[in-house]
């Protein structure tokens, strides 16, 4: 843990009181400080420390200073008896720069363009006014033009219309505000509404946290790793392991016989409606064609890509660039953020890969039966319901004065380290036919995935 400190001495001339009672508090600050824990004071102490040839060498460089003043004999002082150092000391700078705050405020900036980036500089939309319409608009501009009027003509009558202005003004937006939130309230009033305000609720929590990802991450034993080389080593090393490592289990021993049996073509109505399921403004993955570039070209990409559909469904083969993938993380908003495992690995991939893997599911969940009480990944399904369902249940045990057993499981890493050897099985076990068994197979094969980092 490193703690930052900073102060601002009282200058020379001021009372000894208050230069006494200065330090006093700095003591007890940095001593509140659990043993252990690093500490850095950035200040500006007023005094002049000298250099460390007069036996104080523990404590300052030969670079101070060179005539120690009573202030400079304070922080000398200070820095045996806390066990600390005046690091400026120790490194030779030029004249102009050895007695002023410019120096340590270009290597903050530096530090921070390193660590924290720099951002675009764009303002953020101000959410607060998503009820702003027309009406409330033309009052301020009126309210506006009215105190400008007021300013140039302090007459009563000016003054008077100015402010009825401004009692309009706030009727306004005060029905503003109370439209937009009957209507929103509409809105979420229904089965699509529920879905809507999870969306809301989780976007506040997002926004409301700053983290996304650090430049500076933790090797496997917690030391710091601060060399660009290094975090870009140890996120491979992560990811590698986690995508690679499967659970211990017993291997399954009894088969299942395969479904070998023709299959319908790709038709342009199943590629139209994969094409409406897929959302705008995602990112893209290397191949670097987003998915509005189809939606653009309309009728001609469904006939297109319904070609090139059923050349993928008769050679059970993708294009090679649909192998390739990024991968980034996200941090999951608990834990320690420089924990490489308190980040969720997100790939990116193409598109058009994406558009391929809906129209196969599509048609796979005509065939694979999945029981009414699974509510992860099922359309117009949440595991709101599933949360709701388990209230009710245990209000009902309550009521009856009845004991409930609930088991609650998070398995470590589930998605990333299901055996593929188990999904043929089940797909098979399903009735799939084994003609999508190999077609998606062929999706797992060869992938290869380059991981991004915050620096690269």
């Amino acid at each position: 843990m490193l703690n930052v400190v900073s102060g601002y001495a009282p200058q020379v001339g001021c009372k000894l009181e208050e230069k006494e009672k200065f330090w006093s508090e700095l003591d007890e600050v940095i001593e509140s400080i659990p043993t252990g824990e690093r500490v850095v004071i950035g200040a500006d102490f007023n005094g002049h420390v000298g250099e460390g040839n007069t036996g104080d060498e523990e404590v300052i460089g030969k670079f101070g200073v060179k005539e120690r003043n009573l202030e400079g004999q304070r922080i000398v002082d200070f820095a045996k008896r806390m066990d600390m150092a005046v690091i400026n000391t120790y490194f030779k700078k030029r004249e102009e720069h050895r007695v002023t705050y410019k120096s340590e405020a270009e290597v903050i900036r530096m530090t921070g363009r390193k660590v924290l980036g720099v951002s675009s500089g764009r303002r953020k939309e101000d959410t607060e006014t998503w009820w702003w319409n027309e009406e409330v608009q033309d009052s301020i501009q009126r309210k506006r033009l009215a105190k400008k009027k007021w300013d140039m003509d302090r007459t009563e009558k000016n003054r008077q219309e100015y402010k009825e202005l401004q009692s309009k003004v706030k009727r306004e937006v005060s029905k503003a505000k109370q439209k937009a939130y009957d209507e929103l309230y509409t809105r979420l009033d229904n089965r699509e509404g529920e879905k809507n305000l999870y969306r809301l609720a989780r976007k506040s929590d997002q926004d409301g946290k700053d983290v996304q990802q650090v430049r500076f991450i933790k090797d496997r034993d917690g030391r710091v790793l601060t060399s660009e080389e290094s975090v870009q080593r140890r996120w491979k090393e992560y990811f590698e392991e986690l995508m690679n490592e499967e659970n211990e289990r017993e291997k399954r021993v009894e088969g299942v016989n395969s479904v070998e049996q023709k299959v319908d073509k790709i038709r342009k109505d199943e590629v139209r409606k994969a094409l409406k399921r897929m959302k705008s403004g995602k990112a893209v993955g290397p191949g670097d064609i987003p998915v509005e570039v189809w939606k653009c070209l309309g009728e001609a990409a469904v006939e297109f890509l319904t070609s090139l559909f059923n050349r993928i469904l008769e050679s059970e083969k993708i294009p090679e660039e649909w192998r390739r993938s990024v991968l980034v993380s996200i941090f999951k908003n608990k834990g320690d953020v420089m924990s490489c495992s308190n980040y969720r690995g997100i790939k990116l991939m193409s598109h058009t890969m994406k558009l391929w893997e809906r129209v196969v599911e599509a048609r796979l969940r005509k065939v694979v039966e999945i029981c009414e009480q699974q509510y992860g990944f099922m359309p117009r399904k949440s595991t709101t319901d599933a949360i709701f369902a388990m209230r009710i249940l245990m209000e009902k045990y309550r009521d009856g004065q009845r004991e409930l057993h609930c088991v609650f499981v998070d398995l470590e890493k589930a998605y990333d380290r299901v055996p593929r050897e188990e999904l043929w099985y089940c797909m098979r076990k399903s009735g799939v036919a084994e003609k999508y068994v190999r077609v998606v197979q062929d999706m797992y094969e060869r992938s290869r995935t380059a991981v991004k980092c915050a620096v690269g």
